[in-house]
C-alpha cells in the first residue's frame, strides 16, 4: 500500500523497495543521458525508493530528484527512503521521460530516461541499451521511438540538431512572429 500526503508531510511506502530495472553508462565519453530506468508503475512512492537505493550504491546518497509531472500519478514533495528524506520536484517544464537525481554533498547529477511502464520488453531493453551508450545524443523523450524504429537511430543526433535555433523553436511548438510591412518600415539597420 502507498501512502499519499497532500499537505507537505513526508511520505513513505509501506512495502519494501523493489529492485529497479536500471541501466547506467559504465564510463567513457559523456552522453546526453547517464542511463535509463524502467519503473513497473507510475506510482512514485512505490517505485522511487528502490531507484534511490540503487543509485546511492553507485553515486552516493540521493538528496533530490526532479521529474516530469505528467509521467506520475501523484506528486509527493518529500519521500522517506532508508531513514532519510529525499526531496522530489515534479515539473511540467521538465522534458517528458527525464529524471534528474542529485547525489552526494557535491551535487553529482545523474540524468536518466524514464521508460514508460507499459513499454514492450524488447523496446524497453533496446531503449535502455541506447541510453547507456557512450556518446549517446538521443534525448529522453526520443529514446523509446528511437528504440522501436520509429525515431532516430543509435548515437544519432537529436531531432533539433543541425537546425537553426529559429527552426528548432518553430518545430518544438514555438513560433516566430511574422513581420508586417508596417513594422518592417520602422526597423533601422
Amino acid at each position: 500500500m502507498t501512502l499519499i500526503a497532500r499537505d507537505g508531510r513526508t511520505v513513505m511506502s509501506e512495502s519494501a523497495p523493489s529492485t529497479p530495472r536500471l541501466r547506467l553508462r559504465s564510463g567513457g565519453s559523456k552522453g546526453l543521458l547517464d542511463g535509463s530506468w524502467w519503473p513497473r508503475s507510475t506510482d512514485p512512492v512505490a517505485e522511487i525508493p528502490g531507484l534511490v537505493l540503487a543509485i546511492d550504491k553507485l553515486r552516493g546518497p540521493i538528496t533530490r530528484m526532479m521529474l516530469y509531472r505528467g509521467d506520475w500519478d501523484s506528486h509527493p514533495r518529500r519521500l522517506a527512503v532508508d531513514g532519510r528524506v529525499v526531496h522530489l520536484g515534479f515539473f511540467a517544464s521538465q522534458p517528458p521521460g527525464l529524471l534528474i537525481a542529485l547525489a552526494g554533498r557535491a551535487g553529482d547529477r545523474v540524468d536518466l530516461a524514464v521508460i514508460p511502464p507499459g513499454t514492450a520488453a524488447a523496446v524497453a531493453a533496446a531503449a535502455m541499451t541506447l541510453s547507456a551508450e557512450d556518446g549517446n545524443r538521443i534525448h529522453a523523450q526520443d529514446l523509446v521511438p528511437a528504440a522501436s524504429g520509429s525515431g532516430a537511430g543509435p548515437l544519432s543526433e537529436s531531432p533539433t540538431a543541425g537546425r537553426s535555433p529559429e527552426d528548432a523553436w518553430e518545430t518544438d511548438g514555438g513560433h516566430i512572429a511574422a513581420v508586417t510591412p508596417a513594422v518592417r518600415a520602422n526597423v533601422t539597420t
